[in-house]
């Protein structure tokens, strides 16, 4: 064999090698996720749903549902982690260059993680969600022999149905939009333009719910560590609230006690009850927050507060100084790459911390999305809850997390938060390139966080500070409803 054929030879193992090696930790990235995600779900499920006591049928179409939801989720945590990941091994690759363990954490790998990531999401939000919807609501036709296939050929015909009508709607949209004339006459480059431009759309619809969810979720999150963490003496008088609770608890026990019910309330003894049992919860806690620490009470609500107030003023500086940019240099838009140069230039003028720091913030504004969203009066009603959440619900909570987390990477390359290009597809939004929708963007995130953030702030603080120097306990004074002198 000439030398030439064995170098060629050898350039072909090499890369089948890799490829290999590739498909293999994609594989145990992808059933770490799904394994986590399937604990997740079955800790919210309603076991009642797949039980087969009543019918075995429905009870393996809810476990088949259960599967793609377990799936989606996967996807939805693997676009959460995929900014930080590469960021991550962008450092990595800087700090260790010449390491032969970490060889296999290159470009080829991340820029396959980032291809896999946007066709799973396009698949599960096109086919698998509706999908499993669909299937948990058939019946079969009329007339059909029942079973799970029936479900299954019912559930094809609706979902081709569904994607006919999406897609023509997307014919047109796109119609309206571009100029282009073969776009308006044929359909044929159907993955090239009609799938990516309807994700386009997609995105753009969970970015938006991403700048609204953030800011409302930050400010939220001020009011959830002011319940969960004890507040120090000054802010919050404990003792005071557990003898009233003790108080209250002992009066309903005798209330239930005696089986009589007050005299100018139609109370029953069942009700009596349930207010006896939300007392006592409340008393246990408040005796749990009693006994915490020094060191608790006194650094914990602190620091919680103060690293809470960092995040979120370190974000709208790092939007306000992107603003900036984008009004001086065109290189400030986000953009799309088609090949991840990892290794070479840190993505932070301070290095590793500055990436660090990305990365801190990203996984912040990304709960500070989810802590809003369903805090939301909107989605509020999709909150799961623990071991009672019907299918329906967990596959309208796995949609909902999936939409924001695909939107999570092109969220934060559009408010500047990262250097890192988006790759692959979703580099290809057509939104991205416009100045307009960019500059706006940033300055709304801007703009409302700081009004959260100033608002929340500001009631916290004139709520403290009335209850430390006792100004709450004041009688409100009372407006007389007719003038003096004058006669009922």
């Amino acid at each position: 064999m000439a030398p030439a054929e064995q170098d060629a030879l050898a350039v072909r193992e090499r890369l089948f090698h890799e490829w290999v090696r590739e498909c293999i930790i994609c594989a145990l990235l992808f059933a770490s996720l799904y394994i986590l995600c399937h604990f997740i779900i079955t800790h919210f499920k309603k076991h009642t749903d797949f039980a087969a006591v009543h019918d075995d049928e429905d009870a393996a179409v809810n476990r088949i549902a259960l599967g793609l939801c377990t799936f989606t989720l996967a996807v939805a945590l693997g676009a959460v982690l995929l900014l930080p990941f590469s960021i991550i091994s962008n450092e990595v690759l800087l700090s260790f260059p010449h390491n032969y363990y970490i060889q296999w954490l290159n470009g080829s790998l991340v820029h396959g993680l980032w291809n896999l990531i946007f066709l799973f999401s396009n698949l599960s939000l096109v086919f698998l969600m509706p999908f499993a919807y669909f299937f948990t609501e058939s019946e079969g036709f009329a007339g059909s022999k029942k079973g799970i296939m029936a479900r299954v050929y019912e559930t094809s015909v609706v979902l081709l149905l569904l994607t006919l009508l999406v897609l023509g709607m997307v014919w047109v949209a796109s119609a309206i939009v571009s100029n282009d004339a073969a776009s308006r006459q044929s359909l044929y480059d159907l993955w090239e333009f009609y799938l990516p431009y309807l994700y386009s759309c997609i995105s753009l619809f969970g970015v938006l719910l991403l700048l609204l969810c953030t800011p409302f979720g930050l400010s939220t999150m001020f009011t959830v560590t002011g319940k969960l963490l004890v507040k120090p003496r000054l802010l919050e008088d404990l003792d005071e609230q557990l003898s009233c609770t003790r108080l209250e608890e002992a009066a309903v026990s005798r209330r239930i006690s005696s089986g009589k019910a007050s005299c100018w309330l139609n109370l029953n003894v069942e009700l009596l009850r349930e207010q006896f049992f939300a007392i006592r919860s409340k008393r246990r806690k408040l005796e749990l927050r009693h006994r915490a620490s020094p060191w608790q009470r006194n650094l914990g609500y602190p620091l919680a507060m103060l690293g809470l107030l960092a995040l979120t003023g370190i974000s709208v500086l790092i939007v306000c100084f992107h603003v900036l940019e984008l009004l001086l240099d065109d290189a400030a838009m986000p953009r799309g790459i088609q090949d991840a140069s990892l290794g070479q230039v840190s993505f932070s003028i301070f290095g590793s911390f500055g990436a660090a720091l990305q990365v801190v913030l990203i996984f912040y504004l990304m709960l500070s999305s989810v802590v809003g969203f369903y805090s939301s009066p909107l989605f509020t009603r999709l909150l799961p809850e623990r071991q009672d959440t019907p299918l329906t619900k967990i596959i309208g909570n796995c949609v909902s997390l999936l939409v924001l987390s695909s939107a999570l990477p092109v969220f934060s390359r559009t408010l500047g938060i990262t250097r890192f290009d988006l790759l692959g597809d979703f580099g290809r939004f057509n939104w991205l390139g416009n100045f307009y929708i960019v500059f706006l963007y940033n300055m709304g995130f801007a703009g409302l966080t700081t009004l959260c953030l100033v608002k929340r702030v500001s009631w916290a603080v004139q709520a403290e500070l009335i209850r430390a120097f006792g100004l709450h306990k004041l009688p409100l004074p009372v407006t007389r409803s007719r003038p003096l002198g004058k006669p009922c």
